[in-house]
């Protein structure tokens, strides 16, 4: 299997996780990843069943959004996935959900602040929200990448949330951690008030998990 192919697989398993993982329901949200020494990435398609998709299903597209590989339509989120990865090319995946606790932030419009460890390891700060745009267009991709900045993870108002990582394992995790977080966020301060840690601790936290964890987490440690 040639790397296009082998990617083209990882988006395939990626997005089963994700369903499994109960982070989408029916056929929402999507995957992306770029295509190690090329311009190009691999995105799930439009409106499919991720239990029934094949490697030769995903769709590939250039970092200009033209489609070079794949019959099916990608999906409508390109916009958003290509905006990210041109601000950030340390990104090699992305996740998008539309998982329960955090659309409910999302909805609110109520940034999840740094109130458990590991979210704040893998995400490095809050997770604010972007500003309202519609879905598919490059309003709501230019205001994720602003919104996202330097983190792993950004909700969408009242949309969803997304994920990036190194990897897509890391992309997938950023947003199993965020729908946790934000559980915890929401059930805590209806124990009276979730406590946010202190700039020094989360950034204490952030360097041991650049550093050292993540290179643990894949196996480079």
């Amino acid at each position: 299997m040639n790397e296009l192919m082998a990617v083209r697989a990882e988006v395939v398993r990626t997005g089963r996780a994700m369903l499994d993982c109960g982070l989408v329901a029916g056929t929402w949200g999507n995957v992306s990843i770029r295509v190690p020494g090329t311009e190009l990435v691999a995105v799930t398609p439009s409106g499919r069943d991720y239990r029934n998709l094949r490697p030769e299903d995903i769709a590939v597209v250039d970092l200009q959004g033209k489609q070079t590989a794949g019959e099916l339509t990608p999906s409508t989120e390109v916009p958003l996935h290509l905006a990210i990865y041109a601000a950030r090319p340390d990104i090699g995946a992305i996740v998008h959900t539309h998982s329960i606790f955090a659309s409910a932030c999302a909805a609110a419009r109520r940034p999840l602040p740094p109130v458990i460890e590991d979210l704040v390891q893998l995400s490095g700060g809050t997770i604010e929200v972007a500003a309202y745009a519609l879905p598919g267009t490059e309003e709501l991709a230019a205001n994720a990448v602003a919104a996202l900045a330097d983190r792993q993870a950004v909700l969408l108002a009242n949309h969803g949330a997304v994920g990036c990582g190194r990897t897509s394992a890391e992309a997938l995790l950023a947003c199993e951690l965020v729908e946790k977080g934000a559980q915890i966020y929401i059930y805590a301060n209806l124990l009276g008030g979730a406590q946010i840690l202190s700039d020094g601790d989360v950034a204490a936290m952030r360097r041991f998990y650049v550093e050292h964890y993540r290179r643990r987490q894949e196996g480079e440690e």
